[in-house]
């Protein structure tokens, strides 16, 4: 599958940089493997070209210091792939130039941010760089406990020139303050090629490339593929399956809507884009009950999974959901709301990326050494060439990734208010038959009050 082809160090630049996630709401990271835990995505792959900036100073010696980097999952290079052997190398060449250690310190998801937090207000943080999800960073970011990148990076460093090594992730809280390497990531609607061969449905991708992929045409292939095949008066064939909280969500994003706007401030509820979504969520399940609800409950987080029994033709599609799955499948962007555009597809409620908290000495420091590990020849045509081509068996799929779904997703911080009730407007609307528009309006108080309790 991978096309055999020597790259320049200019065109390495500018594919990387097509794959960016730049501000503005488009994503960072691959969405969590559950409402709170974010999958390791190929976050320390080698695709990194060698920086074109001038020959570096002498390096401080750091006095053997141990720069920890920490995340949920073990982020040191595991040497299968050329690119993990060469980040390998590239870290011992860069231990001895600076006359340190890296340590990469796994802590489980559980006990991260309680690790986090009380090692940050003893002035002793856990680790010298971060994983840290956005929904976490925002708190403590407006609680002083992490720092801009302004205060670590240098105009000339990689990350403020070409950001092939390392890049800057999208402002939180009105600031710069995360990064990482380029990925490209790929949350979108999946579909089962296998039944829609056997039902003879349309392939989503050939009506997307037509410019026909919007809600209308996703109903109708869901009211399609909705049947019972063996004529026993029982369904048994669905047109979606998924988490119908992160279903709003991705819907609200697709239709140009926040069920949260973080950057102004204001609660997204009640604005008449998420509205639409919550309605048209409501007809998937209520109205033309297309959806499969295995575990009996529809606000269950477990439906994630629902799709694998193969009996569903459609379902929300993350890449580190997909290993075990046994029929062929492919991914198409969300279908696109009346009020929505290509640019956002789908809401990234699990972004992540790395961050250095207050208290960490010679953070500029630091921060050099670790971005001077990615110095590397490239060995992928983009980011996460290998990860991906693990996972995407079409080609199709692939491209479809790379040129409609990555860094389209709009970052959704509605998780870091305490008490914003996302869940329980949905849960009114599909389980207890309210009306959307009064839902709207009987939790619109309460959403504003937790967004407005966090920047007290």
């Amino acid at each position: 599958m991978k096309k055999m082809k020597v790259l320049t160090i200019m065109l390495a630049g500018m594919m990387l940089s097509l794959s960016a996630c730049g501000g503005g709401g488009k994503d960072a990271a691959s969405p969590s493997a559950s409402p709170s835990e974010n999958a390791a995505s190929p976050s320390e792959s080698a695709s990194a070209a060698p920086s074109a900036s001038a020959a570096p100073t002498a390096a401080p010696d750091l006095g053997g210091r141990v720069i920890k980097v920490s995340a949920w999952w073990d982020l040191k290079p595991a040497g299968n792939t050329a690119g993990e052997k060469a980040r390998l190398a590239k870290i011992a060449e860069v231990e001895k130039k600076y006359n340190c250690k890296f340590e990469f310190v796994n802590v489980p998801f559980d006990q991260y941010m309680n690790k986090f937090t009380t090692t940050v207000l003893a002035g002793a943080p856990f680790a010298d760089i971060v994983q840290m999800e956005y929904k976490s960073a925002l708190p403590a970011i407006q609680k002083g406990q992490l720092l801009p990148l302004s205060e670590f990076t240098t105009p000339d460093e990689n990350i403020n020139t070409t950001q092939d090594q390392q890049m800057k992730y999208p402002a939180i809280a009105g600031g710069e303050y995360a990064f990482d390497n380029p990925v490209t990531t790929s949350t979108g609607l999946g579909y089962n090629r296998d039944l829609f061969k056997k039902l003879g449905l349309a392939d989503p991708q050939e009506l997307y490339n037509k410019g026909e992929w919007n809600w209308d045409k996703f109903l109708e292939l869901a009211k399609q593929a909705t049947k019972d095949t063996n004529n026993d008066g029982k369904t048994d064939v669905y047109g979606f399956a998924g988490w119908s909280v992160d279903l709003l969500k991705h819907l609200t994003a697709a239709n140009g809507g926040m069920v949260v706007d973080s950057t102004n401030k204001k609660e997204g509820l009640s604005d008449a884009k998420t509205i639409a979504a919550a309605e048209f969520v409501n007809k998937l399940y209520n109205v033309d009950k297309v959806v499969k609800v295995k575990t009996g409950n529809k606000m269950d987080w477990n439906e994630t999974n629902t799709f694998k029994d193969g009996d569903v033709a459609m379902f929300t599609s993350y890449e580190w959901n997909l290993g075990d799955v046994k029929f062929d499948y492919g991914i198409v962007p969300f279908p696109l709301g009346a009020s929505g555009s290509k640019e956002l597809t789908y809401a990234n409620t699990a972004a992540a990326a790395k961050f250095i908290p207050k208290g960490v000495k010679d953070a500029d420091i630091v921060y050099r050494a670790y971005e001077e590990t990615f110095d590397i020849p490239p060995t992928e045509e983009y980011p996460g060439q290998d990860y991906l081509e693990g996972i995407f068996k079409h080609q199709e799929d692939i491209d479809m990734i790379r040129e409609h779904i990555s860094g389209t997703g709009m970052i959704t911080l509605d998780d870091s208010y305490t008490n914003y009730p996302t869940y329980a407007f949905l849960e009114d609307i599909i389980v207890k038959n309210a009306s959307v528009t009064a839902t709207a309006e009987k939790y619109k108080q309460q959403a504003q009050a937790a967004i407005d309790k966090l920047g007290q």
